[in-house]
């Protein structure tokens, strides 16, 4: 068995603006027969059912759900999930926030997190590695994605914002190309799961707030939302082509 994701971009749905086009957030003020037109495209694209893709109602917290088969409504008020079952696709919504996705192949175990400033500061992505650990995983063994996001020269805060946020995420501090106050998170989880003992942290680094392609809050709101997915794939064929499949793509061509 070996883990595969993937990253949605906006492009290839049906939503009008200001989500075109694969706006996957039913909550965002788009009409919800599009939301669900464009996630039944994305789970014809994984070649599964829209019901085994498993979405969360993400509140900037720190609660850890265990899945292990489908569920009819996205998990209230959850902000990252695991599971050992080849049933479901494990799905992160953000637009400027950071989707982190893990995997030990070895264990058989993925988790998937949404962390924002709130969730990251207060220990999101440790928490989805030890509900893992709980589940068989190692930590030297985890692989981990961390998803297009705002990047440090973009994502401008207060001064005491940053330092309260540094302060438990070592290295988040930074500074925009104007030299003000913000927030370069994906360097601070990436430090906090290698602190952990996590040995392999691949950051995609597109900044969704520049990168035209992905939905971005910052930019322009109201906008959509894409989606990082991870899943368990029983195909023993992918596993040489771990590398390969772990890009980032447009998942509806």
């Amino acid at each position: 068995m070996v883990a595969q994701w993937t990253v949605t971009t906006r492009h290839g749905g049906v939503s009008p603006p200001p989500y075109d086009s694969l706006n996957l957030g039913i909550h965002v003020g788009d009409a919800p027969e599009f939301v669900l037109e464009n996630r039944r495209r994305l789970a014809t694209s994984l070649d599964v059912t829209p019901d085994r893709i498993v979405w969360m109602d993400q509140v900037h917290g720190t609660h850890v759900e265990i899945v292990d088969k489908p569920v009819v409504d996205a998990l209230p008020k959850t902000d990252a999930i695991v599971t050992r079952s080849q049933s479901v696709v494990l799905a992160v919504l953000t637009a400027d926030c950071v989707p982190i996705l893990l995997a030990d192949n070895d264990a058989a175990v993925v988790g998937a997190a949404h962390a924002g400033r709130v969730g990251a500061r207060d220990g999101i992505a440790l928490r989805v590695v030890d509900k893992m650990v709980e589940l068989g995983a190692k930590r030297s063994n985890i692989e981990a994605f961390i998803g297009p996001a705002a990047c440090g020269s973009c994502y401008e805060v207060p001064d005491d914002m940053a330092a309260d946020v540094d302060a438990h995420l070592p290295g988040s501090a930074s500074k925009t190309l104007r030299g003000t106050a913000s927030l370069d998170l994906p360097l601070g989880i990436e430090n906090q799961l290698r602190a952990v003992g996590v040995r392999t942290v691949v950051r995609d680094q597109r900044c969704t707030i520049e990168a035209g392609e992905m939905f971005s809050h910052r930019r322009g709101a109201p906008t959509g939302r894409f989606a990082s997915l991870i899943w368990i794939s029983a195909d023993e064929h992918h596993h040489d082509r771990r590398a390969s499949t772990r890009q980032t793509s447009d998942a509806v061509r």
